[in-house]
């Protein structure tokens, strides 16, 4: 049927358009030449879920179809039509439809897209019925005026991307700041966000640093994060207070390893992101590479909405995709903007850039969908639309080009940050209730400055008058002054004083209201606490926190330093969730453990400086796991009487391994059935499970990966405690993991090497020798770039090794990747290195 007579029988009325949610045209058939509508089929899509048919697998959502012929006419409508489920095509012959006669009827294929259409309605209401539902609250025009011009941003991005960079010039545009300092200077001041004395030396983020901004009408909350994956815990706490977030990446680097964590991490919170690929004025720059590796490495549906006038040396500006002007950045600093006529001889890979933008965000988004089809141009305002609702939606990243530190492009991507970003008011927080006593019930936050306080406390900082407490506000006011309540702990606080931060200085504020970003003088908590005005039982989700993954012994050198050893310690376990403090009971020594050796050494040298400390470490060792691979029954009874009130407790059920994907490290599922134990010692159980878990069989590690089902058990009118079930729970786990197969895990970790070409054999071999597997090998002109996963414990001395190897030209980074069964070998050894260790202390 070509595009003449499709029209023809659209004018006649012997054809109808029917828009439904399941109801479209796959984008692989040829499309009409005039409107864009597939010519040789149509389909009506029965099921649930969007088509997944486009040319890139992306959704192509809200379909606008041909679905079938009013009446009676000719039968050479159509040769195809199909049905679809998931991203599969069924092509349904044309006489399943045209019953094999020559009269062309379609009211059964009507009255089956109706009643799916029903069918899916039905599943939607269902499923916005089981969802937290905003309540129904009207927030007064004043206060839904002052959220609308909040965003709260993080800005993100693997080391040396150029992140803090970015930051001091969007304070220098902002007129936050009225000089710029670069991150390693030759004035010696250093970025503003690098405010600790070791960060300017280093010329690394060490920890996240938090400022406020105003640009045009817009207040801007942004937390400037490290890039290095030794501090990933300040990226993870900062984006889950965050509205929004800013991608660095760099234009010759492109997406890293640590990029794929701050991926994982946006995508884990829900926050929608804009790219900003930096460093276009860099030899080697090219910057769609980058935003095809956003497509293939992140999964992310990306696209320009700028094109570069020159790159590398001849870097000028950039082209508004959207817009369709030149862009130009004057000045000492960039600081005038300018914008002129695309240059003729780039006006041909503007419009197919452009094309390609406008179809990126059709495939996603509704209202430019139909008008994509329809094979016209939107206009400025419809694509800008388009492009704020699909980001808002992470249906869509908008990709933005420039170089911070030659001054070009910053402003255009702080107009992206006001236009497509979300403010407070558009986003949905969820608390969890408290007071329904069932688990897990969600409540949606109204966000009113004038609704009940609920707030969460995500980071720890000593400052010189104290400890600061970083909150983020999701509803209601906090005002110096006020008593609040912590969820957590169950205990009151007063607010004595509460600030704005502008990285390392402070302004006294009265109060902040919801949507806002401020911090809090002498307020005893943990990170990822609750505080409530006490009106309302709700506590926000926690902060997702990893394991450590590597642990050395420490202890002071100097004379009379144990006290500020004690006190350093305390304080930046309190500040970091990631760095946790024990005491070896063999050897008596302090055990620091955290995510890397940078991380360690950085608190190590922190002591010395701040605390006057001088401190010894030792050789770094792996933090193993320890975990069953097979399901295993239990009953015991745990029974103690010498004289008095005795113990008694029984218990009976399995424990099993929990799967890699089901991403839990503990599980406890209470199956009683029957009163055969009280409730009051459930929670007994639990616990003694959890301490058990703690010492490992083989060679004393923690255990995760467990799930412990409770099915029966008894108890004594007269000597049952909870202490006794308690103890029951530990001596039946222990006896349990006997036949469940116990077995070590090792930190494994994904580490990306990049060196030049003629080295390629020589890392290989280093690879291979430190039993890693090599997961992708890319060569990016004269380097190549390997990804490979290499256990952690086999890592030590690989950086000198590299440096030796490559004659200083090599680098590398690592990142934690997840625990695995470390070789039957391996775990002989460390089994039996553990026994003779435990025989020689007993001599």
């Amino acid at each position: 049927m070509g595009g003449g007579d499709y029209h023809s029988l659209v004018a006649k009325g012997a054809l109808r358009l029917v828009r439904t949610r399941y109801v479209g045209v796959c984008r692989r058939f040829p499309r009409c030449i005039d409107c864009g509508i597939a010519e040789s089929a149509a389909y009506a899509m029965h099921g649930e879920g969007p088509m997944r048919a486009s040319t890139r697998n992306s959704p192509v959502r809200d379909w606008v179809g041909l679905v079938g012929l009013v009446g009676s006419s000719s039968s050479s409508v159509g040769s195809v039509v199909g049905s679809s489920v998931g991203s599969s095509l069924r092509l349904v012959p044309q006489s399943s439809f045209f019953g094999g006669g020559g009269n062309v009827s379609f009211a059964r294929l009507l009255a089956s897209s109706s009643s799916a259409a029903a069918a899916s309605a039905a599943a939607d209401a269902a499923a916005e019925a089981a969802a937290p539902q905003k309540a129904q609250h009207v927030i007064a025009k004043k206060h839904v005026d002052a959220l609308s011009t909040i965003r709260n941003i993080g800005i993100s991005a693997h080391i040396d991307s150029g992140k803090t960079t970015l930051t001091e010039r969007v304070l220098f545009y902002t007129g936050r700041i009225r000089n710029i300092h670069e991150v390693r200077g030759k004035d010696g001041v250093g970025a503003k966000m690098d405010s600790m004395e070791l960060e300017r030396e280093k010329g690394i983020t060490i920890q996240s640093a938090a400022t406020f901004c105003k640009w045009k009408d817009t207040q801007i909350n942004i937390i400037d994060t490290p890039g290095h994956v030794d501090f990933t815990v300040e990226v993870e706490r900062a984006l889950r207070v965050l509205d929004g977030a800013i991608l660095v990446l760099c234009s010759v680097g492109g997406v890293q390893s640590q990029s794929i964590t701050v991926d994982r991490q946006m995508k884990r919170y829900n926050v929608p992101r804009l790219c900003f690929v930096n460093k276009c004025d860099r030899a080697g720059a090219d910057p769609f590479k980058v935003i095809g590796q956003l497509r293939t490495k992140l999964r992310l549906n990306a696209a320009a909405v700028q094109y570069p006038i020159g790159l590398e040396d001849q870097h000028e500006g950039h082209v508004d995709l959207v817009k369709m002007c030149a862009r130009y950045f004057d000045g000492a600093h960039g600081e005038t903007v300018r914008e002129e006529e695309i240059p003729a001889n780039l006006m041909e890979a503007c419009l197919a850039k452009r094309h390609e933008l406008i179809e990126a965000v059709a495939d996603v988004d509704e209202e430019l969908g139909e008008v994509f089809l329809a094979d016209e141009d939107p206009s400025e305002e419809m694509l800008h639309a388009a492009i704020n609702r699909a980001t808002r939606k992470l249906d869509f990243a908008p990709v933005f080009l420039g170089s911070a530190f030659k001054n070009k492009g910053v402003q255009a991507l702080l107009d992206g940050v006001t236009d497509y970003l979300p403010s407070p008011l558009q986003r949905s927080n969820v608390a969890i209730d408290n007071s329904t006593g069932m688990e897990e019930q969600r409540v949606a936050l109204s966000g009113d400055p004038d609704g009940p306080l609920v707030s969460l406390a995500f980071k720890l900082e000593e400052g010189k008058y104290g400890q600061l407490t970083y909150v983020r506000i999701y509803e209601g006011t906090l005002k110096k002054g006020m008593t609040i309540h912590n969820i957590a702990s169950g205990k009151k606080v007063k607010v004595p004083r509460l600030v704005r931060t502008h990285s390392d200085e402070l302004e006294d504020v009265d109060s902040v209201t919801s949507g806002e970003i401020a911090a809090v003088f002498g307020m005893e908590c943990s990170s990822g606490d609750t505080f409530t005005d006490g009106s309302k039982p709700y506590s926000m989700e926690s902060i997702h926190i990893q394991d450590p993954v590597m642990s050395l012994a420490i202890s002071p050198t100097g004379k009379d330093t144990g006290q500020a050893f004690t006190k350093a310690l305390q304080r930046f376990q309190r500040e970091d969730p990631t760095f946790r403090v024990h005491v070896d009971k063999e050897s008596g020594e302090t055990i620091i453990s955290g995510m890397g050796e940078l991380h360690l050494d950085i608190y190590a040298e922190r002591m010395r400086r701040e605390y006057k400390c001088d401190v010894e470490l030792g050789k770094p060792r792996v933090n193993f796991r320890e975990t069953i691979t097979q399901k295993s029954k239990f009953e015991y009874q745990h029974k103690k009487q010498s004289g008095g009130s005795g113990q008694y407790a029984k218990i009976s059920g399995y424990i099993e391994p929990i799967t890699e994907e089901e991403g839990k490290e503990y599980e406890f599922l209470n199956s009683l059935v029957g009163n055969s134990i009280s409730e009051s010692y459930v929670p007994a159980v639990d616990k003694g499970v959890q301490e058990a878990m703690q010492s490992g069989p083989l060679i004393g590690y923690p255990m995760n990966r467990l799930r412990f089902v409770l099915e029966d058990g008894a108890e004594h009118s007269v000597d049952s405690s909870e202490l006794a079930f308690k103890l029951c729970a530990i001596y039946a786990l222990r006896e349990a993991i006997k036949s469940a197969s116990p077995v070590l895990l090792e930190p494994l970790m994904s580490v990306e090497v990049v060196a030049p070409v003629e080295f390629q054999g020589a890392v290989v071999s280093q690879i291979n020798r430190r039993k890693g597997v090599i997961m992708d090998s890319e060569q990016q002109g004269d380097e190549v770039i390997m990804q490979a996963n290499i256990p952690l414990n086999n890592m030590f001395g690989y950086s000198s090794e590299l440096r030796s190897a490559t004659q200083g030209k090599g680098e590398f980074s690592m990142e934690y990747l997840k625990h695995a069964p470390v070789p039957q070998d391996v775990q002989d050894d460390l089994v039996g290195k553990k026994a003779a260790a435990a025989n020689k202390s007993k001599q």
